[in-house]
């Protein structure tokens, strides 16, 4: 291989490498957040299972998802009572079902409430604005005595 046959290929090699070193660049555009991802700099508030006894009793206007995993909630019988059952990856999708107007509880059965932080997050970044999650989500619920309800046959 000559000397500048040499010079030609390793060029060649920098264009490619630059190229692929670009394309895996972040770009940071101040006051951009990338739309499939809610902020993750939302302070989320929860609500204790007693409050939401509380509100529930007093027939306060809610909307509470159900966000358990396919195996929690097809191990139980029941849910928290009014309940609108929904995956996680799923919410976003179903926004039209969840009334604006009213507050909207978020619960799931994982250690820390992890699945019910992730919905309440999307939901704050579609524009909701009361939004909450149940502190300690199902098992806390069903500890505290919570009204529970049947599931929907087929469910």
């Amino acid at each position: 291989m000559s000397f500048k046959s040499r010079i030609i290929f390793l060029a060649a090699a920098l264009v490619v490498f630059q190229t692929v070193a670009l394309a895996y660049q972040k770009v940071d555009t101040p006051g951009m957040k990338p739309a499939d991802k809610p902020d993750q700099s939302v302070q989320i508030e929860f609500i204790t299972p007693e409050e939401l006894k509380t509100k529930i009793a007093k027939n306060e206007p809610l909307a509470i998802l159900d966000l358990r995993s396919q195996n929690s909630y097809e191990q139980s019988d029941k849910k928290i009572t009014g309940s609108l059952r929904s995956r996680v990856r799923k919410v976003a999708s179903r926004l039209r079902e969840v009334p604006r107007d009213r507050e909207v509880i978020t619960y799931c059965a994982c250690p820390a409430d992890q699945a019910a932080i992730l919905a309440a997050r999307e939901l704050l970044a579609n524009g909701f604005t009361r939004v909450r999650v149940l502190k300690g989500g199902w098992n806390a619920w069903l500890q505290a005595g919570g009204p529970v309800q049947p599931k929907p046959r087929g469910a």
